[in-house]
Order: structure tokens, then sequence, then C-alpha cells
């Protein structure tokens, strides 16, 4: 049975916004036009990937294409739409691997994370693991384990990811976000910060489990005989003792002759 699909928290939705940023590739223009992410991907609106033929667009070479594919860029309404578009799939897989109940604002703060490194990179987190057993406290300070990226080829903490961090543990304690991200806001609305690369897997993050094949009728059949073959006495093998040659024949002397 699929799991029933949750409606992302407003507050979840404003924390992405927050540091997700709508930068625009383009100031000169009056949409919002693509701009290329740290991670070589071309995006428009809030973190909304552009597809190019079912594959992410990449590549610094590949900025006619992006733009061709949003002429004349995006209105905030559209981004608010792409926005949301995300959302539903990510939501719909971070419910089919909880085995736990969450409130909304610890499902908000998973669904934060999750559009931050993934759901696959959740799905085999020791955060994960320590939600699904009850750990909810363990849970918690595991969001901070992911605020490294690599810059120039070095694994280092950035204050960005940092900062994102806090705010998803504080919206999942139940805590105010904005004021433990220390996140600004102006005019009613959040100053976001620069456009961050995507944090890489703590080294003690958990593998994810590979689950056995179900055998099927036929093979389970087959694994029976293998036993039974297996467990089958061996005939012993027949000793046999030689029979001898028969003896050569000896060759017949002639009668000796009568005198006469």
């Amino acid at each position: 049975m699929p799991t029933p699909l949750r409606d992302v928290p407003q507050d979840a939705i404003e924390l992405i916004k927050a540091f997700e940023g709508i930068p625009d590739g383009d100031p000169s223009t009056v949409g919002l036009d693509a701009y290329i992410c740290p991670a070589g991907v071309w995006t428009i609106g809030w973190g909304h990937a552009i597809m190019d033929g079912g594959v992410q667009l990449t590549g610094l070479g590949r900025k006619a294409r992006a733009r061709a594919l949003y002429p004349g860029g995006i209105t905030r309404d559209q981004a608010q739409a792409l926005l949301h578009g995300d959302l539903v799939p990510r939501a719909a897989s971070l419910s089919s691997v909880l085995r736990v109940a969450v409130n909304d604002g610890q499902f908000g703060a998973l669904m934060a994370l999750v559009f931050n490194i993934g759901a696959g990179n959740l799905a085999a987190s020791t955060l994960l693991r320590k939600l699904n057993a009850g750990d909810l406290a363990g849970a918690a300070e595991q969001f901070m384990a992911w605020d490294k990226a690599r810059v120039n080829g070095v694994l280092q903490p950035l204050a960005g990811l940092t900062r994102r961090r806090r705010a998803e543990r504080a919206l999942f304690r139940g805590e105010d976000w904005r004021a433990a991200a220390a996140v600004r806001v102006t005019r009613g609305r959040a100053v976001p910060p620069e456009v961050l690369p995507v944090p890489v897997a703590p080294a003690d993050q958990s593998p994810p489990k590979k689950s056995a094949p179900k055998k099927t009728a036929p093979m389970k059949a087959a694994a029976k005989r293998v036993v039974a073959k297996k467990a089958a006495p061996k005939p012993r093998a027949r000793t046999t003792t030689p029979k001898a040659p028969p003896p050569a024949p000896t060759a017949k002397r002639p009668a000796p002759r009568k005198a006469r």
C-alpha cells in the first residue's frame, strides 16, 4: 500500500527559500534568469535544476541552452510553482522511509534537509537510523553532521551550511529556526545567504542496506534438491578380488612307439 502524500509545512518552505535564495542569472532583464550553481548545474528559481531531455543541464558552456529553455526568464510566481513541484516527490520519498510518526516541525526540518542533500543520502544516513529507532535527541544532533563541503578540493565546514543545519535542527526541535540561524528579515522576507555547494556525506554515515532477493517457488524447490543431494549417502564402491589367470596349457608329449 503506497504511503499517503503529506503536505510540506509552510515553515519548511520558508526555511528552504531563506537558504536557497532566488538568484537572477541576468539582473538586466525583467524575469528571473537561469544561473549555474556551485555543483555546475544550471538552475532557476529556488534551486530548481533545469532538465534537458530528462537529464540535468550542466557545464558553463550550456548557458545558451539554459536560457533557450526559459526564454525571458520566469516570474516569482512561476518560481513558486517550480518549487512546489520539486517538493512533492521529495515529500513522497521522505514519507516512504519514515518508520515512526513525526510532527509537522520534524517533517518540515527533514524536508528542508532532503531538499539540500537528496533523498538517497537521507535514506542511508545515521540521522534516519536514529530517528526510526526512536532516538529523537540523537537524530536532532545528526543535522550538524551535514555542514561540510569541498572547496577547491578541500573538505571543510562552511558557515552557510552550519547556519542552515542549525535552522533545520531548531525546526526539528520545535524552536525558532530564524533565531537559531540568525536569518535576517527585511520587509517581511528573509535575506538569503550566498548560494552554497551541496554538502558531503559524513564519514560515519550508515551504508544503505541491501535486501536479499526473495526466493521464488522454483528457486526454493531447486535449493531443496541441492540439500537432499548433499545429504544422501554415497553408494559404497564394490571391492572385487581379481581372478587368477588360468594356467598356461602344457605341450603334450608324443606317445612312445611300440617295438615290432
